[in-house]
């Protein structure tokens, strides 16, 4: 099977292990399994994976520690977190950290392999060359996932830059808070928290305080859109 093919499972409980490969396998894909960070991360670096799923309490330390190496690193498409840890705060913090989306366990099979088919249809859509989206000056990479304006580099976290990417690629259309939810942290409900507000505002002022303009704009009863001011 080719790389794309294959999933990268770092659980280190045998049992939790076996569900999960046979989740992956069950869906084509071959799992490849590490049972502690610092082996998943080696795996992770000298290959590429459309998917890693990630148990947050390992030997060696906390997973959710590892996830801005992983998504500096550039080989891993998405990732999701399975946990014990189930309490909403604990599902903010690992989406706000990094993760695409977050299972508290235990959990049905079928709800996980729903899970990893939207993940690995979601990097399967997003574009894999080294493409620019420019509006004003303002210089998306996404292949770097970084952010430019002029010779300034924005400093994103990687869910701001996520964020930005879906508000960029849906410029001036309003989006609802239950559409960036969705579409940024693969959430179908509503988690009674701030957290897209929270995110939104963070860019926006990121992007006002590095450009001298407002690009992030709030579309009264509907949500917000994205375009230079002025357009």
């Amino acid at each position: 099977m080719t790389e794309a093919g294959r999933i990268l499972i770092v659980e280190d409980d045998a049992d939790m292990a076996r569900a999960l490969a046979e989740a992956c396998s069950e869906l084509g894909y071959s799992p490849v399994l590490e049972t502690t960070c610092a082996a998943g991360l080696a795996t992770a670096k000298a290959g590429q994976f459309p998917l890693a799923i990630l148990d947050r309490m390992m030997p060696d330390g906390d997973s959710i520690d590892m996830l801005a190496e992983l998504r500096h690193a550039g080989t891993i498409g998405a990732i999701l977190m399975v946990s014990a840890l189930a309490h909403a705060g604990h599902r903010s913090h690992g989406l706000d950290r990094g993760a695409d989306d977050y299972l508290a366990k235990p959990f049905a099979p079928e709800e996980l392999r729903a899970r990893i088919r939207a993940l690995v249809r979601r990097t399967k859509a997003q574009p894999v060359d080294n493409d620019f989206l420019v509006f004003d000056g303002l210089e998306i990479r996404v292949k770097a996932r970084t952010v430019h304006h002029g010779q300034d580099h924005i400093p994103l976290s990687p869910k701001e830059f996520e964020l930005l990417m879906y508000f960029a690629t849906h410029a001036g259309t309003p989006l609802s808070r239950m559409q960036l939810l969705e579409h940024v942290w693969n959430l179908h409900f509503d988690p009674q928290t701030n957290v897209v507000d929270v995110h939104v505002g963070r860019l926006r002022r990121k992007l006002e305080q590095h450009t001298n303009r407002a690009w992030i704009h709030t579309a009264r009863g509907a949500g917000y859109w994205f375009g230079p001011d002025g357009a």
